[in-house]
């Protein structure tokens, strides 16, 4: 090749491997970590009787907490699901389901669906915030048309999700009457997935409870991070475990393996053998974590952010930075 036709910077020749690279001139520009100070508890407060003159470090909690909060604030590099799973009912999937979507709403600030994946009636929608319209996921499949190619906006899936204001995320609700129509298929659960995902960075599919429903299978099929929750009850998780032989024998050991347990604890702890459970599915699953009993969730009223207990809001900050481990 020759220098004066072909090489656009004739001055810099194949033998400066030690100089210097515009990468590295550029790092300059990156931003420098500030001093870390405590903002959280007793530390904060003698921080700020002294004016601010005196920098306090922040303590275990409060490093734990900005820890959690970054893993789940971090680019996953596309759309991700969510599954939460138990076929049992009372099990805590619809629960698990708005508490993710809250906190994941809440710290990475909006583009999180909460899905209702029930084959027939669900009660995602009731445990949530309302909406102007009451409309469901049966609604969104008669007019699926309406997104079909380009079209579709934003605006326009706002008549069939239900915005949830201070949670950050939104709704897709099931079929709410118990004399719905048919099942939902795998095919209608394709159909659905590839509308929201023009619109959504994190999915949470709530599950029924009929493993062999088509419309389970497929949310197991397109599941990045799959979630099993359950009451510390040893029916509730049996019939987790008895759950989890089925996938892995329907080829999804590793879905299985890098799962996260949740397991939400009742007002007492007498009479539940809680070290059995944590060990089985310890075992068999990358995480297991306690969920805190919350008075409001166990209401059946519709759940809001701010109403939750600090406990409760810390501990599922730390559920979700498990599963943002996983995405």
């Amino acid at each position: 090749m020759s220098p004066s036709e072909d090489d656009p910077f004739p001055e810099l020749g194949d033998d400066e491997g030690d100089s210097p690279t515009a990468e590295e001139f550029a790092r300059r520009r990156l931003a420098k970590p500030t001093q870390q100070t405590a903002t959280m508890g007793a530390r904060a407060l003698l921080q700020r009787s002294t004016l601010g003159l005196v920098k306090i470090a922040p303590g275990k909690r409060e490093v734990e907490y900005k820890q959690d909060v970054d893993t789940v604030r971090r680019n996953f590099g596309g759309l991700r699901q969510v599954t939460i799973v138990n076929p049992k009912g009372g099990a805590g999937k619809t629960v698990a389901v708005l508490l993710l979507a809250m906190t994941f709403g809440q710290k990475r600030g909006g583009y999180v669906l909460a899905w209702d994946n029930n084959e027939t009636q669900g009660t995602l929608g009731m445990r949530a915030q309302q909406d102007f319209h009451s409309r469901t996921v049966r609604d969104m499949m008669r007019d699926l048309h309406l997104f079909q190619g380009a079209q579709g906006r934003v605006g326009d899936l706002s008549q069939y999700v239900r915005s949830q204001g201070e949670g950050m995320f939104d709704v897709l609700a099931s079929d709410e009457s118990a004399t719905a129509g048919e099942m939902l298929t795998a095919g209608a659960f394709a159909e659905i997935r590839d509308v929201v995902s023009r619109f959504y960075k994190l999915i949470f599919v709530d599950t029924g409870n009929n493993v062999r429903a088509e419309n389970w299978q497929a949310a197991m099929d397109a599941t990045d991070q799959l979630v099993i929750t359950m009451s510390a009850r040893n029916d509730s998780a049996e019939t987790a475990a008895r759950m989890l032989d089925h996938l892995e024998q329907s080829g999804r050991k590793r879905l299985v393996r890098e799962a996260v347990t949740v397991v939400t604890m009742p007002p007492t702890r007498k009479d539940i053998d809680l070290p059995a459970i944590q060990h089985h599915f310890a075992a068999r699953t990358r995480s297991v974590l306690l969920a805190p009993y919350e008075k409001l969730i166990d209401s059946g009223e519709p759940l809001r952010y701010s109403a939750l207990s600090t406990n409760t809001r810390d501990a599922w900050l730390k559920i979700a930075a498990a599963v943002a481990q996983g995405l």
